[in-house]
């Protein structure tokens, strides 16, 4: 590879959320940390160069984004993921949960209904709750092969008038799931039928594993463009989270102009310096890193999933499709969700994400992030094993 993605990066001292904030979250920062979702590899060199390029302007003014920014963005989207979308479509955002709290703001009013599908990324439910509105669960179900799937059945028979929108994760954290063109025509017809609009999260587009396509839930139709809103960003792909630069995807005037009106309100409508020439140096000039970055981490998985059956059987994981995260069945342990925690902090010494912050049905599972060298993803598993191992010592005796 030309990219070195082995090579490990002291994060401890450098205020990284991922390092810094296990006190808090677990009560020690001694674990290893394989959470929250953000890259332990260097940025493309693409992306480094056009930020030390800024830096040595010295001036960290007001910045204007040109023309060439929105088409970045136009002919990355286009060339990934075939999707023909228009620069006046686009509206910057600092990240795609603002983007969701205003839409919800202004797309539907206190006491609406807002659909998401359990288990899944903690802050879609915090940001419905959070804005008085009424949360709708339509759980995933599996299929006969442990493959999560959508439940329309359950979909329809919870919908009723006061259903406004409908968040769609797309890939799917935390299940992995890259969601077929199918699968998003039945959603998307059934949403048409019942007036309600789609979000769709599309920030993990970028990660898929081979012989899996992303389909942007926009691109299928022109009445589902029209009814979907599309959160992207160049954050996850890059590992640039902290720059706090996204993009929402309008095809639909009315909807521009409400979120572009709400960003106003809040005068958030320029980039930072940094923020701008990262992206735009990632969309032009990124795809040779991340086509290294991908086969890298599906290594990752490989190894996650073979250790696992040779070392650890009673941990189950379904192959994701997409995305770095990886979701673990802990169930065949038979601990509650206080022990199995306690296990893998406390004896393991290592940081997951626990299954319930995803929704009950994330019970018995936690979320692991793969996007860090090998040698981080073996350690983990040894400790892990380590404690299944201490564990099941204990009931012998």
């Amino acid at each position: 590879m030309k990219y070195n993605f082995d090579c490990i990066i002291d994060r401890s001292n450098n205020f990284s959320a991922k390092w810094s904030e296990m006190e808090k979250k677990y009560g020690s920062n001694d674990l290893l940390p394989m959470w929250v979702a953000d890259m332990d590899f260097k940025t493309a060199p693409c992306i480094v160069d056009a930020i030390r390029e800024r830096l040595d302007q010295e001036i960290y003014g007001y910045t204007t984004r040109p023309d060439s920014y929105n088409e970045s963005i136009v002919n990355w989207v286009k060339k990934r993921h075939d999707w023909d979308i228009k620069s006046e479509w686009l509206i910057y955002s600092p990240g795609v949960i603002p983007s969701i709290s205003l839409l919800i703001q202004q797309l539907t009013n206190e006491g609406d209904k807002i659909i998401i599908q359990q288990p899944v990324y903690s802050p879609f439910a915090n940001v419905v709750k959070d804005n008085n509105r009424e949360l709708v669960v339509n759980s995933l179900k599996k299929d006969e092969n442990g493959r999560y799937v959508m439940d329309y059945e359950d979909l329809e028979s919870k919908i009723d008038k006061n259903v406004k929108l409908f968040i769609l994760c797309n890939p799917h954290n935390p299940v992995g799931r890259v969601w077929e063109k199918e699968e998003l025509i039945k959603l998307g017809e059934i949403c048409l039928k019942n007036n309600i609009k789609v979000i769709s999260d599309e920030i993990h587009s970028d990660i898929i594993f081979k012989n899996y396509k992303h389909t942007p839930f926009a691109s299928i139709s022109e009445a589902f463009s029209k009814n979907s809103i599309t959160c992207i960003a160049p954050t996850k792909t890059f590992n640039i989270a902290g720059l706090q630069t996204s993009v929402v995807v309008l095809p639909n005037e009315e909807d521009y102009k409400l979120l572009d009106k709400a960003f106003t309100t809040i005068d958030i409508k320029r980039n930072n310096c940094f923020s701008l020439v990262a992206s735009q140096a990632a969309y032009n000039h990124g795809e040779e890193w991340l086509e290294e970055l991908l086969e890298y981490i599906e290594g990752n998985i490989d190894f996650l999933i073979d250790y696992l059956r040779t070392n650890i059987p009673q941990i189950k994981v379904v192959k994701p499709e997409g995305t770095y995260l990886v979701w673990l069945d802990f169930s065949e342990l038979g601990l509650d969700d206080d022990d199995l925690s306690n296990l893998i902090k406390e004896k393991a010494k290592v940081a997951l994400n626990n299954g319930l912050a995803f929704g009950v049905e994330g019970k018995g599972y936690q979320r692991i992030n793969l996007a860090c060298p090998r040698s981080m993803v073996k350690e983990s598993l040894e400790r892990i094993k380590k404690a299944v191992d201490s564990l099941e010592t204990s009931i012998s005796l």
